[in-house]
């Protein structure tokens, strides 16, 4: 969903997330479309990481916006809605992928908890998409996920690998842990 307008005093932008240092474009207005990298500039807005001088470098644009890692997209009234991270996204055969969206459409089937994806190494195409569900086994078939996905999403979006589970891995603010997943699962 929408997370609606930047509050009074912050700028915000969405970039090109391929190449980060390229501003000419930043400015996001209704016709930018596409996936973009929200950026974000305002006196609230953090300075730079203590005593991490190369990240604090690496985090803001040199006109002073800080890159957030997060992926939106703009509607055409001006609405911004987060679409995952960049360090989520997965590139598979020079196409990329955003986990968030196979998500929303696996967390929709009938008997899936919750799900993740990740990319894994693959020979071929660089990453593979992987789905780890929390799902009843038993009543999420190969077909109803397979008829889910296929009216959602195009075919290079779907995972490759299913890996079914009681819980996935969270951090202490409730956040799924795709870098233990990918440690985990990444040789499937």
């Amino acid at each position: 969903g929408s997370i609606g307008f930047a509050l009074p005093g912050i700028s915000v932008r969405l970039s090109n997330p391929d190449d980060a240092d390229a501003n000419a474009d930043a400015d996001a207005d209704a016709s930018s479309g596409g996936i973009r990298m929200i950026e974000v500039k305002g006196d609230n807005v953090f300075k730079g990481y203590w005593k991490k001088p190369e990240q604090t470098q690496d985090s803001f644009t040199d006109d002073g916006y800080f890159r957030t890692g997060d992926l939106a997209a703009i509607s055409d009234d001006g609405y911004i809605s987060i679409i995952g991270r960049q360090s989520d996204m997965i590139i598979s055969g020079g196409l990329n992928i955003y986990p968030k969206e196979i998500e929303d459409a696996l967390n929709d089937i009938n008997g899936v908890t919750e799900s993740a994806v990740i990319g894994i190494p693959d020979a071929d195409f660089g990453e593979k998409v992987m789905a780890i569900l929390v799902a009843d086994k038993a009543s999420v078939t190969d077909a109803m996920i397979a008829e889910t996905l296929d009216q959602r999403l195009a075919r290079f979006k779907h995972p490759k690998v299913f890996i079914f589970t009681d819980a996935l891995p969270r951090n202490a603010m409730g956040k799924v842990e795709k870098k233990a997943l990918r440690q985990t699962y990444g040789d499937a």
